[in-house]
Formats: structure tokens, C-alpha cells, sequence
């Protein structure tokens, strides 16, 4: 009988049903709750952000993805291989770049590769050493010990480890977490490169800005709940929150705004309106301005962005 398992087919990279994680009570510290019953679903072929503050369950979530923490209850499948009926093929499908700069220090890079490639049974006429090196920019420090690479080369060794098994999914946790410009655009220029070959991207980082751009869809987890799942247009189009921006000839007193309008002084100037887009318009401000004599110089409006969604969704009453 041949052990090649077949995987259920559909849109789903990742699809997870009723996920529960609960760590057990230790001492005087009482069991944690660290997921309260996920349900996600993330498509083929995207580049999509997994977000939330610290502790609020992804890393945990992660590790359940990849095979190394047990679940407490629910359904997780890896490309459509079940992780309850088909351990081995679903661990096979992902990959996972961590956070932690983890590498051995007297392995090189080519050594490092190879041994992961053949932790995950790569026959050695299929692994694809030199290809990785070449796309992670280390095929000139593939003889060099890892304790003598820079922060910045053991974090793309670490992407290259992540990749040796040809994953059809790539989690990527916090990567560019203290690196260099030049590195950071290296590392998301080989992220889109891996997409455009097909490769299903998951992106975990603080960085918003980076996930506004480069995700499709986001994930937002708070406190080990799914908050909100959309894309990111869509999310960032939620926030009910624009910013006029007025500079001055002269400095202006009180003034008679809308409600819901909130003023800051700001230098040189500048007067900073937030309010809701939904109920006050600009022109409204701009109307109280002139009522009160103000000549406006200079004007710009910002727009919200996947930072003003993010504290929306995560913020806490206080």
C-alpha cells in the first residue's frame, strides 16, 4: 500500500475550526486560555497578516500551525492535510521562519541547509542548496561558521532553513525585526518572489506599515480571539477617523467646531482637526475657520491607516 496521502482540495492554505489552546496551571500560576476558539480560513496563493499585541496568541498559534505545540481542542489543516490524521504531510507543508536568531554557530550556511534539508527526509538530488544560498544572498558566506555572520545573514539563514522542504506555506514571524533598510527590502523583495511562484505567505509583525502594503488580507487576535478578518482595505476602510490639517497666517482662539471635533496645536502654525468622517465633513471645519476670521495658508487631509485599525480593534476600556 503506497503511503502517499492525498490532500483535500480547495482554496485553503490554512483552515482552522474551533482552535483552543489552554495551558495547564503550574504552581501558583492558574491555567491560561491562550486561544478561545478560532475559526480561520486563509486562502491559496496570499500574502496574509496575522496580527495583535504582545501575548495575545499568535506566536501560539504559529507553533500549533507547525507541528510543535499540541492543541487543546479544535481542527487544523496544512494545505489540506488534517495535522490529527495526516501529522506528517501537514508539518511538511510549512514552513516557518522564527523570530529568535536560533542557527548553529559552527555549522556554515551550506552545512546548516543541508542538515535541515535532510532533518525533513530531502533526498539530496532533490535539495535545492545552491538555490536557496543564491536567493538569501549568502552564496559568498556558504563556507563561513555562523557565529561569524552579521545579525542580518543569520536572519536570511534563517529564511533559507525555512525553505529547504519546498513548502507550499511560509510563516514569517517578525522578520525584519532589527534589521537594516537594506535588508528589510532584500528580505520583502524575496517574499514577493516566493508569492509570485505560488507560495502562500503568512506575516506576523509590529511593523504595520509593512503589512498595510504587502498584505492582501489580515487577521487581527486580541486576547485569543479573532477580532476581525477582512482585507486590508477593508479593515483600514472601518475606521471612522480622518485629521484635516490647517496652517495659519496668525495664531486663532476659541473656536466654534462641530461636535465630535477635536483640536490640537501643533508648531509652525499648524492646527490638527480629528473627527468622524461618517457625521462631520471638512468643510464644516473649514466654515468655523472662516467664521472666526482664521487665514489659512496651507491645508492637507491624512487618511486612516492599518495603525489607526489595529488600536480600534485592540483597544481596551479602561
Amino acid at each position: 500500500m503506497s503511503d502517499v496521502v492525498s490532500a483535500d482540495q480547495g482554496d485553503w492554505a490554512i483552515e482552522i475550526e474551533g482552535l483552543r489552546k489552554v495551558y495547564g496551571a503550574s504552581g501558583k500560576a492558574p491555567a491560561k486560555e491562550a486561544l478561545t476558539g478560532i475559526d480561520l480560513k486563509i486562502p491559496r496563493g496570499s500574502v496574509f497578516g496575522l496580527l495583535g499585541p504582545n501575548g495575545a496568541g499568535k506566536s501560539t498559534m504559529i507553533n500549533i500551525m507547525a507541528g510543535l505545540v499540541l492543541k487543546t481542542s479544535g481542527r487544523v489543516k496544512i494545505w489540506g492535510f488534517d495535522q490529527d490524521v495526516n501529522p506528517r504531510q501537514s508539518r511538511a507543508a510549512i514552513g516557518v521562519m522564527p523570530q529568535e536568531l536560533t542557527v548553529d554557530p559552527f555549522f556554515t550556511p551550506r552545512e546548516s541547509l543541508e542538515v535541515q534539508a535532510g532533518l525533513y527526509g530531502v533526498p539530496a538530488r532533490d535539495r535545492r542548496t545552491d538555490e536557496i544560498l543564491s536567493l538569501i544572498g549568502l552564496t559568498d558566506k556558504q563556507n563561513a561558521y555562523a557565529r561569524t555572520l552579521s545579525g542580518g545573514m543569520r536572519r536570511r539563514l534563517l529564511l533559507g532553513k525555512a525553505l529547504v522542504h519546498a513548502p507550499q506555506v511560509l510563516v514569517l514571524d517578525e522578520p525584519t525585526a532589527g534589521v537594516d533598510i537594506e535588508l528589510r527590502q532584500m528580505l520583502w523583495g524575496n517574499v514577493r518572489e516566493l508569492n509570485r511562484q505560488g507560495m502562500t505567505i503568512i506575516l506576523t509583525t509590529h511593523y504595520l506599515e509593512e503589512a498595510q502594503e504587502m498584505c492582501d488580507e489580515i487577521a487581527i487576535i486580541d486576547k485569543g480571539r479573532l477580532v476581525v478578518r477582512d482585507t486590508t482595505a477593508n479593515i483600514v476602510a472601518r475606521v471612522d477617523a480622518k485629521t484635516l490639517l490647517v496652517r495659519l497666517a496668525r495664531p486663532v482662539g476659541a473656536l466654534t467646531l462641530p461636535e465630535g471635533v477635536t483640536r490640537e496645536d501643533k508648531a509652525e502654525g499648524w492646527l490638527a482637526f480629528s473627527y468622524p468622517q461618517s457625521r462631520v465633513q471638512a468643510g464644516a471645519v473649514l466654515a468655523a475657520l472662516h467664521e472666526a476670521g482664521a487665514e489659512v495658508v496651507d491645508i492637507k487631509t491624512t487618511e486612516p491607516n492599518l495603525e489607526d485599525a489595529f488600536l480600534d480593534f485592540t483597544r481596551h476600556p479602561a
